[in-house]
């Protein structure tokens, strides 16, 4: 039984590496699309989550009673390193913002090493 790709394959290379590519397309939509729903759920549940425990990290502040309120509310903000969901795939939002920071903070280590670079060759010059 031959797919509708192979049958068109033997037909016109040109049309059935048309529709390939067409259907290629309509994928990463569809990825992009599902990757941008786990990114958004994952941080509803982080935000929503957080200040009490999570299936993540455990849920030791929501068995804690000697916490204060004002800790509770300082502790709502989570890491970009929680999103478990988002960073598994290489596609997600989330890496690209990861990819992101890690390109400034990588710029800003580099010119911190230059400038300690300078400090030493001055100090011994």
């Amino acid at each position: 039984m031959e797919t509708e790709g192979a049958k068109s394959a033997g037909l016109n290379p040109s049309a059935s590496l048309s529709a390939l590519v067409s259907k290629r397309a309509k994928l990463q939509e569809e990825l992009r699309n599902i990757e941008k729903q786990v990114y958004e759920l994952e941080t509803s549940y982080l935000q929503e989550s957080n200040q009490f425990g999570s299936v993540l990290k455990g849920f030791e502040g929501f068995l804690s009673s000697s916490k204060s309120t004002a800790n509770l509310k300082r502790s709502r903000k989570f890491q970009a390193d929680d999103r478990l969901f988002s960073l598994s795939s290489v596609t997600s939002p989330a890496v690209s913002a990861m990819s992101a920071f890690l390109k400034i903070l990588r710029i800003k280590i580099l010119k911190k090493i230059i400038s300690l670079q300078n400090i030493v060759i001055h100090d011994f010059s």
